[in-house]
């Protein structure tokens, strides 16, 4: 079996709407590297999207999974219940920023985790309103869709959406927006097109995945948290890409010094097995009535006993500080190929969570999507698989295992600066 008979069964037995990035097949990976179906090897700055910061087939969470398969796979939670869904809760309640005491529950996807800390949030201001912001991508469900700030291509087709949604720019002072700009925009919505009194919730992004790893500053952070105490609206967090050690600590918003009311967790919490939660304070998550929340696979028993393990190997092999030293290390190679590379026109990082942005001759007000494309492809035929992203469509994001070697993150870069070079 090759790549190319597989990727043509694959157009007739998939639709297309399911875009794939990479057409090579993986077979097999481990740590930082993967090798598809023809035995070739590529080094992962994907991760499955900010999923294996704990790197592909780590023992410890092998082993615990292992473990959990040999009791049972699945009974249901509110069936019958199993211990590691409540040990997981409070180790993630105690991690969670802020004093006040937390709840926790658990799902299966990002966006279904969005969906339920919008049903909590509406449940305990008896508000309907949401504000979202541009380049915010909050999944792929009606109200993931109504929420996520991008129209190509997540919501083509798919209207109409669930209503008392809005948006206000997000803070990216590269791209002109200011942080003052997007506070004054939140105040216009108040005086337009929402009374305060109406909205449950504002949620956001510490940092923007799809949108293009703009970052809110701490600064920003507060004043929204500030904003949201005026006028008694819960601010969630979605840290669904930014969670567990990505960006240097176990949650982005730790960085602000802010508590938030709800937050948004999947992703990388079970080192590729699916589960996703929502944090909240206690008296508000306790909101819905019984039968209020659940889902049929929420917080599988595999999910949990990997997020435990995960848990584990962040601390012992202190992945937050690892992640530090990852992006201080991408940083370096990027700002010294935007040395003799007027096209790399900004470098940002918090943590591991790192991009450049491609622009034409060093215009910020230039986007270069053509050779950001041309950059993804020429890396992967030399083996190594990179992401883009952005709300233009020029940003390319790194996210390797947070357990990558030095040396094959090297290599890696090495590989990057090629490619670089070979797209000019």
């Amino acid at each position: 079996m090759t790549n190319s008979t597989l990727w043509a069964e694959r157009q007739a037995a998939t639709p297309r709407g399911v875009g794939v990035m990479h057409p090579v097949f993986a077979k097999r990976a481990l740590n930082a590297e993967i090798w598809d179906i023809e035995g070739n090897r590529y080094i992962d700055f994907a991760a499955g999207i900010a999923v294996t910061n704990t790197g592909h087939n780590h023992p410890k969470v092998k082993a615990a999974v292992a473990e959990q398969l040999d009791n049972f796979s699945h009974v249901c939670f509110q069936v019958t219940p199993y211990e590691s869904y409540v040990r997981l809760a409070e180790k993630l309640n105690k991690l969670a920023p802020g004093p006040t005491p937390k709840k926790t529950i658990f799902l299966s996807t990002g966006a279904e985790a969005v969906e339920n800390a919008v049903k909590i949030a509406r449940a305990a201001t008896g508000r309907p309103a949401v504000i979202a912001f541009a380049g915010g991508f909050h999944g792929r469900t009606m109200m993931g869709m109504a929420l996520t700030g991008k129209v190509a291509p997540y919501k083509l087709g798919f209207g109409p959406f669930p209503g008392e949604i809005y948006h206000a720019p997000f803070p990216a002072p590269y791209i002109g927006i200011e942080e003052a700009d997007s506070l004054k925009a939140l105040q216009q919505l108040f005086k337009a097109d929402v009374d305060p009194a109406r909205v449950a919730a504002i949620i956001i992004e510490p940092v923007q995945g799809e949108g293009g790893f703009y970052a809110a500053s701490p600064a920003f952070m507060q004043a929204l948290r500030a904003v949201c105490d005026e006028h008694g609206i819960l601010m969630i967090v979605d840290e669904i890409q930014t969670g567990f050690a990505r960006t240097g600590r176990i949650f982005a918003t730790e960085y602000a010094g802010i508590e938030p009311d709800l937050m948004t967790i999947a992703k990388a919490m079970a080192g590729g097995f699916p589960i996703s939660g929502v944090i909240g304070k206690a008296e508000i998550m306790d909101a819905p009535a019984p039968g209020g929340l659940g889902g049929t696979y929420g917080g599988s028993p595999l999910g949990c006993a990997a997020g435990l393990a995960v848990l584990d190997v962040i601390a012992e092999e202190g992945l937050c500080e690892r992640a530090i030293e990852i992006g201080q290390r991408i940083v370096r190679r990027c700002e010294a190929m935007r040395q003799s590379d007027t096209g790399i026109g900004d470098i940002r990082t918090l943590g591991a969570m790192t991009a450049i942005e491609l622009v034409e001759d060093g215009d910020a007000a230039r986007p270069d999507p053509a050779r950001t494309a041309r950059i993804v492809a020429e890396a992967r035929q030399r083996g190594l698989l990179l992401l883009s992203c952005g709300v233009r469509g020029n940003v390319i994001r790194f996210l390797s295992p947070l357990t990558i070697g030095f040396d094959t993150l090297d290599e890696g870069l090495d590989v990057l600066e090629e490619a670089v070079k070979a797209s000019a």
